[in-house]
């Protein structure tokens, strides 16, 4: 029998108040406290502190506040940066490409719920992966819902509701985000 991380990481119906998931939740909201309140100048504790919560695979910088549900699930590429207040809700993968830039208060959503009340009242939850492409620039307040794909080469204006897909080469804007314009 599977465990609820296993359904949770498959994007099956999972019960999020698991002991196991519950724990590691708190190992993350640990880690994020302590980042988030460490001084401005210990730039070195905060990316230690990071780099024991996600998946780093070069030069990055995260301003505070961050917030993460695991932290475990994020990975992100070479010279990342992210502005203030940015939330990312890693119930699943979140895959995140190399020069990505996220403007101040991006939120990056796998967390979802199922539409039909019966099911969302009974507890059901599930998610689905986020990918973010190379040499992306994501608007400021601009929220990524789950499933959705960001590809190489994009912008994303600010404010944007990204719910589909964006393929490469593009500038995208607006509640739900569309391509308005080919780089």
């Amino acid at each position: 029998m599977r465990s609820e991380k296993e359904k949770m990481l498959a994007g099956d119906f999972y019960n999020a108040n698991d002991k196991e998931l519950v724990r590691e939740r708190e190992y993350a909201r640990e880690l994020t406290f302590e980042f988030n309140n460490t001084r401005p100048g210990e730039k070195r504790k905060k990316e230690e502190i990071l780099r024991r919560l996600i998946t780093v695979k070069g030069s990055f910088y995260i301003e505070a506040p961050f917030h993460c549900d695991y932290g475990y699930n994020i990975e992100i590429g070479e010279n990342f940066y992210a502005n203030f207040g940015c939330v990312i809700l890693d119930v699943n993968k979140v895959k995140i490409g190399d020069n990505v830039l996220l403007a101040p208060n991006v939120q990056i959503y796998t967390a979802t719920h199922p539409i039909d009340p019966k099911e969302r009242i009974a507890g059901k939850e599930f998610a689905k992966p986020v990918v973010i492409g190379n040499n992306v620039w994501i608007g400021g307040g601009t929220i990524i819902c789950p499933g959705v794909r960001i590809g190489d080469n994009v912008t994303i204006g600010a404010g944007s509701v990204v719910t589909k897909d964006i393929p490469n080469n593009v500038v995208a804007v607006g509640n739900p985000c569309k391509v308005i314009r080919e780089i």
